[in-house]
């Protein structure tokens, strides 16, 4: 079975990735492997083909490929709640939370993240037009296959951007080469406190995987809730997988990293989570009109989502 992510070196799928590494995919009767599909619309779009079994991304993410949730569905979360970071320069001196301080700034993010930082600057209150805020791609994070949070600590250092949105990995190296400073933080109760429900990590497959290897589906929600349950009693075991997949730096910070994202590890999909998720991409586009909590969710295997 093929499993893709569009962000490797990283944090925010790091669930499902680590549940191949680590050996609870096998445990469960799936032998896996972990493709790295970069951009994101190719990843999905290889969901589409049939080229891999299954990804990790952003709950909203089969959208760009499946509109409307026809032919796929989401198995379970990876983690609660959005999970991208704002690391401004330190230099700047803007602190936690103050997004005011953002006003006539240049900061880096993909496309597909970069619209949820735009909803979040009009949830707190901002125009980024009239505050003069842009949202950029640096040219070294345009090429497929690279990691942006990395690139976006290369421009960071570089002085080419003011700041970036992106995964804790990136936002964490920033931080700990002292060129960045952590200004906002969803997760951990910074406002717009709306933007929470925006997104969560999922775990997404087709339909027809779905009706048709109904028992490969299965396997993989409970290979991802036994790897959440081995992180939470053993957090080191981050680093193992981080030294097979990862630079050496980052191999060392993810341990840290997901011990913090620890809390938020939970495979449930709940129906408020649904509709504000839904809401949120009918805010950027991707979805019109309502749909049912089983037109999104694979809701057959909810129990297995508490099988800790």
């Amino acid at each position: 079975m093929r499993v893709a992510v569009p962000d490797l070196i990283s944090n925010s799928y790091f669930p499902v990735v680590a549940s191949v590494v680590l050996g609870a995919c096998r445990e469960e009767g799936l032998n896996c492997t972990i493709e790295l599909i970069s951009p994101l619309n190719d990843c999905v779009k290889a969901l589409l083909d049939g080229k891999v079994d299954f990804v990790g991304v952003s709950a909203h993410a089969p959208l760009l490929a499946f509109p409307s949730w026809r032919g796929v569905r989401l198995l379970c979360a990876q983690s609660q709640g959005l999970y991208w970071l704002l690391v401004m320069r330190k230099e700047l001196g803007i602190g936690r939370g103050d997004l005011a301080a953002l006003k006539g700034k240049r900061i880096a993010a993909v496309p597909f993240v970069g619209a949820a930082l735009r909803r979040i600057l009009i949830a707190a209150g901002l125009s980024l037009e009239s505050a003069g805020i842009e949202i950029v791609v640096p040219d070294a994070a345009r090429r497929p296959g690279v990691n942006f949070g990395l690139a976006a600590t290369d421009a960071l250092r570089e002085g080419t951007i003011d700041g970036f949105f992106a995964n804790g990995v990136g936002a964490e190296r920033a931080i700990f080469e002292q060129i960045g400073t952590l200004v906002l933080d969803i997760r951990r109760g910074d406002e717009p406190r709306v933007a929470f429900g925006y997104t969560m990590p999922a775990v997404a497959a087709t339909e027809q995987l779905i009706e048709t290897q109904p028992s490969y589906a299965a396997a993989m929600i409970r290979a991802v809730v036994k790897t959440q349950k081995w992180l939470k009693v053993d957090p080191k075991l981050a680093t193992e997988v981080g030294r097979v997949l990862f630079p050496a730096l980052e191999a060392d910070l993810i341990a840290h990293v997901v011990k913090r994202d620890l809390p938020f590890y939970n495979a449930a999909l709940p129906e408020p989570a649904i509709a504000k998720m839904n809401q949120f991409a009918r805010d950027v586009g991707l979805l019109q009109g309502s749909l049912s909590y089983d037109k999104v969710v694979a809701s057959r295997f909810r129990t297995l989502w508490d099988a800790h």
